[in-house]
């Protein structure tokens, strides 16, 4: 990795440099076959463009009619930006709530500009990089749990070379800055605030004791010398997106938890570790975080499992501060991007997941038992079986039970904890990096952001596994991303069998006029690329936060700074509400209980936003109309 600044580096970046793919074709090539491809296309993307009813077959008239259609959207769609700030449709209003480095309780010293802030009290305050959210409403109080994914070590450590901890302190403070907050906020009269000291402020980091249950819970793989006992681990990483479960808590996601682990030496490991570490990406170097050199925990050469206590849904009781976070082995593990939970009409709980790399898979986890109010919640989220999606060109598809019988893997914990291995196993669809997973409350669908791929066509996945075009996926060397969206058989969620469409299709028509220009809900209007965030208002309208290219050049151009659009899923119409400051990222979207105001993320911003000087701040900010008037 000589000569590669490995602080800029995205997490596909950092597993290509590290674990590179064989090459299976050139560009010109790829090009060619999904120009091909338009024909099949067309029929894949009715619904997407407004033109199909689905589940029926039938036509609803032509695309235009339903473009034509009168909109839901109650503001004015902005152009695109390339500054370093954030914009809002005229009639709105924003202003930044939380930022990294703020006191969360009157102890901690907080963000100086010179470092960024002290070690000590680190875990005291709002943490960096935020991303999925949610709010909890509870006997009169307003609460956040908003997720730290990651640090920006030339950020976070101004004062250490290129950003590479020096010493054990170093690297404490990027393990506190990290995971999850939970704080109380309030509206005054000069609008939203933190309540700093409330006792539900809390924050929980790379050291934070959890509890480990599930049917994977105390086997040998997540077995250490600090624990023998294979369920009680410490912190929760690269916290993602998010969910909240019916009975009130709160679910954050480990993603990318492979860059945290290195080796000072050659780890010695079974085959079937060496086999793990590799389609989970567990390198010897890490991402740069050199924790490995300081912290022992994430050494694999002395502790080789402790990978495998990473890369799970975690649940915390945001009304409990003293409660212990639960990671659950039933929900499988892998690059969380988020949980959403929905529940079946006989009241099982279904969660909805997707692993977050290219031509990893989409998956579904069902309970056995049931859920009622004020019922015992024990097992909801680990007594059931683990689906994995596959999806077929002709529009349906099926989830495939992950079990020892259909992977041939010697045992259910071992299903769960190589979770990747059984989706391979089973034959699931190879995706284009499935990150939020929304399910619409007005239909019985669920919608799924495709980020991007590159690798589409051109490289296997991690397990070797071909990643061709396919129904969902349709263009091969995919920088610009689809969403796609499913309706389970029966309008129950728990069902084996749907239909499935894409939703919109990113791109760009003023440089391609094939597939690469998008879907026909694409317009010089709403240009935009790599869909990520999600979420669906009380009306259901759909919002769609970017992670994707900035640059407004080359293929990319028209399209600015990352934003948040919002969609009709009736017509397929979509619309600029919102955009980031340049270098930033727009996810974490979540709204207060009178859906008056909005809170929106902006991660690892450009410039020195939002102070004006001294370092960027990644922030949470509020979004509210100025006639005080619902904002979803």
């Amino acid at each position: 990795m000589k000569d590669v600044d490995t602080t800029k580096l995205s997490a596909d970046e950092w597993d290509e440099l590290n674990f590179p793919r064989p090459e299976a074709n050139d560009f010109d090539a790829v090009v060619e076959r999904a120009i091909s491809r338009r024909g099949f296309m067309g029929g894949i993307l009715a619904f997407g463009s407004g033109a199909a009813v689905m589940g029926t077959g039938l036509l609803s008239g032509s695309s235009a009619q339903a473009m034509n259609a009168a909109n839901r959207f109650p503001f004015t769609p902005i152009d695109i930006a390339t500054d370093f700030d954030v914009h809002v449709p005229e009639g709105y209003r924003w202003q930044v709530l939380a930022r990294w480095g703020d006191p969360l309780f009157s102890d901690a010293d907080g963000y100086d500009v010179a470092e960024g802030g002290p070690v000590a009290g680190s875990d005291r305050v709002f943490g960096e990089n935020t991303d999925g959210m949610e709010v909890f409403s509870f006997r009169g109080h307003q609460l956040i749990a908003v997720n730290h994914e990651y640090a920006n070590r030339d950020v976070n450590l101004p004062a250490a070379q290129d950003g590479t901890p020096a010493n054990a302190d170093d690297v404490r403070k990027l393990q506190n800055l990290q995971g999850v907050t939970v704080m109380e906020v309030r509206e005054g009269d000069a609008g939203w605030e933190v309540v700093k000291d409330s006792p539900f402020n809390r924050r929980i980091h790379h050291n934070t004791p959890m509890t480990i249950v599930g049917p994977a819970a105390g086997h040998d793989l997540l077995k250490t010398e600090a624990d023998p006992t294979g369920t009680a681990s410490l912190g929760t990483m690269n916290n993602c997106g998010s969910g909240m479960t019916p009975w009130g808590t709160y679910l954050t996601c480990e993603e990318n938890f492979n860059g945290y682990f290195g080796a000072t030496a050659e780890p010695e490991v079974t085959a079937q570790v060496s086999d793990g570490f590799s389609r989970y990406g567990i390198g010897a170097d890490g991402w740069g975080y050199d924790y490995h050199k300081w912290d022992a925990r994430f050494d694999t050469a002395k502790n080789p499992n402790e990978p495998h206590r990473a890369g799970w849904v975690v649940e915390i009781d945001p009304t409990k501060p003293d409660s212990t976070p639960v990671k659950h082995t039933g929900l499988g593990r892998f690059k969380h991007e988020n949980a959403e939970v929905v529940l079946a009409p006989d009241g099982r709980v279904v969660v909805y997941m997707g692993d977050d790399e290219r031509g990893e898979f989409v998956y579904k986890f069902v309970s056995n038992g049931t859920y009622t109010p004020g019922g015992s919640t024990e097992g909801l989220l680990d007594d059931g079986t683990l689906f994995a999606a596959k999806f077929n060109d002709d529009g349906t598809g099926e989830w495939l039970a992950l079990t020892p019988e259909t992977t041939g893997m010697a045992n259910l914990a071992e299903v769960l904890i190589f979770a990747r291995k059984a989706g391979s196993a089973v034959g699931a669809t190879t995706m284009d990096r499935p990150e939020w997973i929304r399910a619409n409350p007005r239909a019985v669908e669920a919608y799924c952001c495709l980020t991007n791929n590159r690798n589409r066509g051109v490289k296997p996945n991690a397990g070797g596994d071909e990643t061709p075009v396919n129904g969902p996926n349709p263009r091969e060397t995919n920088n610009y991303g689809q969403i796609v969206r499913w309706r389970p058989h029966d309008d129950d969620h728990a069902a084996d069998t749907f239909d499935w469409d894409l939703y919109v299709m990113a791109g760009n028509p003023n440089v391609y006029d094939n597939v690469y220009g998008g879907s026909e809900n694409i317009t010089q209007g709403n240009l935009f690329n790599s869909p990520d965030g999600m979420g669906f208002d009380s009306t259901g309208l759909v919002w769609i936060q970017t992670d994707g290219d900035d640059s407004n050049e080359g293929e990319f151009e028209g399209m600015g700074n990352n934003q948040m659009l919002v969609g009709d899923p009736v017509t397929g119409e979509i619309a600029r509400f919102m955009t980031g400051p340049n270098g930033s990222e727009v996810t974490g979207l979540a709204w207060s209980s009178d859906r008056r105001t909005m809170f929106v993320g902006i991660q690892h911003p450009g410039g020195s936003w939002p102070d004006g000087t001294g370092l960027p701040r990644s922030a949470i900010i509020t979004v509210t109309r100025e006639d005080g008037g619902l904002v979803g």
